[in-house]
């Protein structure tokens, strides 16, 4: 894990894993849709700490986003999994590399947002989903018997 070079923190999650970051940082994620060479957002922020505030919760990190630059897709180290069980003929080798995503972290907190949001102007929201009606699970009896 990379120790914080400045006062500014932030706890991040990508592909379910918590990553502590600061800028300038280069960390490796699980592989991310995105080409080499662009930035992207990463929304789910837990914790920012500057110094000697610290700040954790919904109402507090409300806006807050991380903006990283993809590095490139490299991948792990080869694991290697071997099972014997001896005078049984059972020998079974199987092997796997994990494939990443190296990120170097650019800026932390609503600075970033902010200025991600005027280069890309107001975005229109999305229509709301209509809801089907629900089902009654048992029909109720008639009057007429």
């Amino acid at each position: 894990m990379p120790e914080p070079s400045g006062s500014l923190t932030a706890i991040v999650v990508s592909g379910g894993k918590q990553y502590r970051v600061a800028p300038g940082d280069r960390i490796l994620v699980d592989r991310l849709k995105a080409e080499t060479g662009t930035e992207l957002t990463l929304d789910r922020v837990l914790l920012i700490a500057d110094g000697s505030t610290t700040k954790v919760g919904l109402h507090e990190l409300e806006g807050q986003t991380v903006q990283a630059r993809v590095i490139g897709h490299p991948r792990g180290p080869k694991v290697d999994v071997l099972r014997y069980k001896p005078k049984k003929r059972v020998r079974v080798h199987r092997g796997a590399r994990a494939d990443l995503t190296a990120l170097e972290i650019l800026a932390i907190g609503a600075a970033a947002a902010k200025a991600e949001t005027a280069d890309e102007g107001e975005k229109p929201e999305k229509p709301a989903r209509a809801r089907a009606p629900r089902k009654r699970a048992a029909a109720e009896p008639s009057e007429d018997s």
